[in-house]
């Protein structure tokens, strides 16, 4: 283990950057809020979604599906920005819903994220909605579901 003299000696010949990183990236769980309505959950994410934090939207969908969501919406409504790390967890959540048997859906108002997930034909392996309460209309009936334990992959 490296003291802090033995860093600064490490270092002596080079030019070093020191980046402030905001707290929230350190514990992803808690920028992407989680409720539960029955078997339903919504995970909602505000501002950019991008290699800083598409971890902790993955990390929420796939907490959900594991603790068994039947029907799961990522609440984008807030997301002005979407990349592929986004699209990555994103894609991520799809196949592990299908996998367990849960309606995936979003819901997205921006256009820039609307774009990208047409760019990428997301809206086409996802159902998109132009609000929560579109795709929360859209879940099938959850009632009749039984819930039975899961397989985490």
């Amino acid at each position: 283990m490296l003291g802090s003299g033995d860093a600064a000696r490490l270092f002596a010949d080079q030019e070093v950057a020191v980046v402030a990183v905001p707290h929230e990236l350190f514990t992803p769980g808690e920028r992407f809020a989680v409720k539960w309505s029955g078997q339903v959950a919504v995970v909602t994410a505000a501002g950019e979604i991008d290699i800083t934090n598409a971890e902790g939207l993955r990390d929420a969908l796939l907490s959900a599906l594991n603790a068994g969501a039947a029907g799961l919406i990522a609440d984008l409504t807030s997301t002005t920005f979407l990349d592929s790390a986004g699209i990555a967890a994103l894609v991520r959540a799809a196949r592990r819903a299908e996998a367990a048997d849960a309606a995936l859906r979003l819901a997205v108002t921006a256009p820039p994220v609307l774009r990208v997930l047409s760019l990428v034909g997301l809206d086409r392996l996802i159902e998109v909605y132009p609000s929560l309460a579109d795709a929360v209309a859209s879940l099938p009936d959850q009632t009749s579901r039984v819930t039975r334990p899961r397989t985490v992959r």
